[in-house]
């Protein structure tokens, strides 16, 4: 587990600096798809700790307390450093784009002048012209809600001068010669798109040929509509693509928002107040972690549900995990009851292990006995130490006590046949009885033992081994509920 978390944290302290690199080297408006998959991957390593850290917090009973930490904190304040210089420089960049705004619409009604057929000195006006569209090239971005008109101008006065070029024809086709050039090779590279599989990027390539387009001057009047055609086809394609691309991803975000949901009824299926065993929790923690993996299968749902449903799972995962800690804690405080309570037994035994009242103190052993039978079981830590010294003390006695008769019993023996049969009788049975008895508690400390294990080990093992134990244990009940029989049929013939 050490090792692990030791990855982890190294991994997420090779995030931050890859995000501290990217926020020092990259361009700002070009990496935002690049700190969203380094922030995903950061939480995602974040998720599998805490998610590593609670197990390790209910195997061991404790509840847990997520905890940033200051990698966490680290990585938060690039991300706001990220959004603050994004935030500015977006403004920044509404502002130019304002002003690259004006600029061109300055341009665009000096060519509606150049273009004016009454007042037009062709020219004159043609390096006039040829400033304008350098000019205009060399202006930037400008809002997007007047790119399409803008351009619609600016090319429609362009080659409104155009045509009025009468002379210097040879120059005119030059131009457009050029500018034929230029779009069959852009139609090419829009052409070429269709081969990337990464459709994101495509997208975003073919976005730069439309603006390499607009930029470009008009060709041949008898060429524009066949080679504008051609350019627009090619864009059809990719721009399908781009949305069957994002119709399939919204498909399957509605697919893994059913799945959650139907993951978060199996959790809602769970009646923790029927969970009052060992054997329940461990079935019912065996679901909730078979739900778990399959949640970590499934991929994000819609983002307006994404992080509520989220929420909703971590919230019942977390009710669950609590309520089994606090039953576990309850069984512990069993354990320490019982314990308690069997060290009086075995303070009780050890102080009346030298007594000689044989027939007194021999009735308090038996009544010793059967309350320590009436005892549950406690921690496997005390479990055997404590039964070794409970029996050690009984047997002290009734070896004492077994001495302390020999010569009488072999004074009953030359005259078995005066004696009592039934005193007789009654002196075997008490030797029988702790013989059986011995061997009952030995069977119950088997039984304990068996349940301890199904205890801490059902977690973290298979089926095979869990039902080998239980039928371990039943096998152990039966014994003992036959020595204990026996015990009690002896019991009833030395009342008789």
């Amino acid at each position: 587990m050490l090792s692990t978390n030791t990855n982890m944290e190294n991994e997420k302290l090779t995030i931050v600096e890859e995000l501290r690199t990217l926020l020092s080297e990259g361009d700002i408006t070009a990496i935002k798809e690049q700190v969203s998959d380094l922030k995903n991957r950061f939480y995602r390593l974040v998720h599998q700790e805490q998610e590593a850290l609670r197990k390790a917090a209910e195997e061991a009973g404790e509840a847990f307390e997520p905890v940033a930490d200051e990698v966490e904190q680290t990585l938060k304040q690039l991300l706001n450093d990220y959004k603050v210089r994004r935030e500015e420089l977006i403004k920044k960049q509404a502002a130019e784009q304002e002003q690259n705004l004006l600029r061109k619409e300055n341009i665009v009604a000096q060519m509606k002048e150049l273009a004016n057929p009454e007042t037009a000195d062709v020219m004159a006006d043609l390096k006039k012209m040829r400033d304008l569209q350098a000019e205009w090239k060399s202006i930037g971005q400008v809002p997007a809600t007047k790119v399409q008109e803008l351009w619609r101008q600016y090319n429609l006065y362009q080659e409104q001068f155009y045509d009025l070029v009468k002379i210097n024809i040879e120059l005119r086709d030059l131009d457009f010669k050029r500018n034929l050039e230029l779009k069959t090779a852009l139609c090419e590279k829009a052409e070429a798109l269709d081969k990337n599989n990464n459709i994101v990027e495509a997208n975003r390539q073919l976005q730069q040929l439309h603006n390499e387009w607009a930029e470009i001057g008009p060709v041949a009047r008898e060429e524009r509509e066949a080679l504008w055609e051609r350019f627009k086809a090619a864009s059809t394609v990719i721009n399908k693509k781009h949305q069957a691309y994002f119709d399939a991803l919204h498909l399957r975000e509605e697919e893994n928002l059913q799945k959650k949901q139907a993951l978060i009824e199996r959790l809602k299926e769970i009646d923790l107040d029927k969970l009052k065993s060992n054997k329940a929790w461990d079935e019912a923690s065996q679901t909730v972690q078979t739900i778990q993996q399959e949640w970590r299968t499934i991929g994000f749902a819609p983002k307006k549900f994404n992080q509520s449903i989220y929420d909703e799972y971590r919230a019942m995962c977390e009710q669950f995990f609590k309520a089994k800690a606090a039953f576990y804690k309850s069984t512990r405080d069993m354990f320490a009851e019982n314990l308690r309570l069997k060290r009086e037994l075995l303070a009780k035994a050890e102080e009346l292990k030298d007594s000689q009242e044989w027939q007194e103190t021999t009735q308090k052993f038996v009544e010793l006995q059967n309350e320590w039978k009436k005892v549950g079981p406690v921690a496997r830590k005390y479990s055997d130490d404590i039964w070794k010294q409970f029996t050690a003390a009984c047997d002290a006695f009734f070896e004492a006590k077994r001495e302390a008769t020999k010569q009488e019993r072999e004074a009953f023996k030359q005259r078995r046949e005066k004696a009592s049969e039934k005193w007789h009788k009654g002196i075997e049975n008490m030797t029988d009885r702790n013989r059986l008895l011995r061997i009952y508690e030995g069977l119950q400390a088997e039984i304990r033992t068996a349940e301890n294990n199904i205890l801490f080990f059902t977690s973290k093992t298979g089926n095979a081994l869990v039902s080998g134990l239980q039928k371990k244990i039943d096998d152990l009940k039966k014994q003992a509920e036959e020595i204990e029989n026996k015990i009690n049929a002896l019991d009833n013939e030395q009342d008789n």
